[in-house]
């Protein structure tokens, strides 16, 4: 049988030190994003205006020697394949992946710092040098990456202008976020949200649910929180770990306020957030659906079929989900999640199977077109990109 393309739909890239040092107008260099050692800590942060941030190592796990929470500390201690192009390219041919759709580490997860600073033109400017970055990486290349746009999500004309001039530049989808709620701005499906979506249907630009986007400062310290107490409360930080990856709240608004209805031809994705909670809330949405009288109060398809038309989600370690495939087989993408503490990336400090793993083991219980439709073609529709 002929081999089949696979695409990894979700790993992250380590920002460069230097990226928003070299990137940003001079101004604004001393209080954009840059790297300084953390006495208090001994680990090199980022550092944002007068607020730090995480240690990049912390969302750099490949490699690492040792389980979570210890990560590595300073940038010398990181693995090359988390921010070199080449590097990265001969990891996934270990790893037999194709081709890898890439997100960021801190302008996906740090944008309620972003939002801190105040100033409208600095916060663009930091999201448009790392899409230029991102572009820079992927041409480095050729054929290997698949860019998604960072957007400034608090600022609808902004994001619509920047999410223009990353397609026009080969970006193929969007980083978006379900919270927009929790930094006061309307609801991320409230109709204000309309002309970015009627944009981003136009341009065939996908929009991608990341967890942890659009997080706010109480969500993130929290969530920081119970990864320093991992192993003293092991309890309390692995059942925050275990249950961040859900972007259930997320599908069912998109589904339940007539956004899909809105945008048809709109492709919606749930990303870093696994598959096996899918099937159910489905059958749950329908079931409320009908028993609620959906269709006798507001008409349109059954939620569970406009997620068929247009909605996708994603596994990775998942196991048991396998046998759930058969349900939705034209919505389920592959990801890695490389090079984060839970991602198919083995070490010395990872339980994890490799990459190579965890498709072999897809294949070997998959019939041959679900297969086919899961390692790459939903992806490669989704992402518009032909491997």
């Amino acid at each position: 049988m002929e081999t089949v393309p696979v695409i990894d739909a979700d790993s992250h890239l380590t920002e460069p030190p230097d990226l928003w040092t070299k990137g940003l107008s001079r101004k604004w260099r001393e209080v954009g994003p840059h790297m300084e050692l953390d006495s208090a800590t001994g680990a090199t942060r980022w550092r944002l205006g007068d607020k730090w941030l995480f240690n990049p190592g912390s969302v750099s796990h490949a490699g690492w020697d040792e389980f979570p929470p210890s990560n590595p500390q300073v940038w010398s201690e990181i693995e090359v394949a988390c921010y070199d192009a080449l590097e990265r390219a001969k990891w996934m041919d270990t790893n037999g992946i194709s081709a890898q759709v890439l997100y960021p580490n801190l302008v996906a997860f740090e944008g309620y710092a972003i939002i801190a600073l105040g100033e409208p033109k600095l916060q663009e400017e930091i999201v448009r040098v790392y899409n230029d970055f991102l572009m820079d990486f992927a041409n480095r290349a050729p054929g290997r990456f698949i860019p998604v746009a960072a957007l400034p999500f608090w600022d609808r004309e902004a994001s619509i202008k920047e999410m223009q001039r990353c397609a026009a530049m080969g970006h193929r989808g969007v980083l978006w976020a379900g919270t927009l709620a929790g930094h006061g701005l309307p609801a991320t499906t409230d109709s204000y949200w309309d002309p970015f979506y009627a944009e981003a249907q136009e341009l065939g630009m996908s929009i991608n649910f990341h967890v942890g986007v659009g997080w706010t400062a109480e969500d993130f310290k929290d969530t920081m929180r119970h990864g320093k107490t991992f192993d003293v409360r092991f309890h309390t930080g692995l059942t925050s770990v275990a249950l961040i990856p859900s972007n259930a709240r997320t599908i069912a608004d998109v589904i339940l306020s007539g956004l899909c209805e809105r945008f048809p031809r709109l492709n919606f994705v749930s990303v870093e957030s696994g598959f096996g909670w899918i099937p159910f809330l489905l059958e749950s949405l329908d079931w409320h659906w009908k028993n609620y009288n959906g269709p006798g109060l507001m008409g349109g398809l059954l939620p569970s079929e406009y997620f068929k038309r247009q909605i996708y989600g994603m596994f990775w370690f998942e196991e048991s989900s396998l046998r759930l495939f058969d349900l939705y087989p034209d919505n389920i993408m592959f990801e890695t999640d490389f090079p984060h503490a839970t991602s198919l990336s083995p070490g010395p400090g990872s339980a994890a199977p490799s990459a190579a793993t965890i498709v072999a083991r897809a294949k070997e219980r998959l019939d041959s077109t679900t297969f086919e439709k899961v390692m790459y073609r939903n992806a490669a529709r989704v992402y518009r990109t032909d491997i």
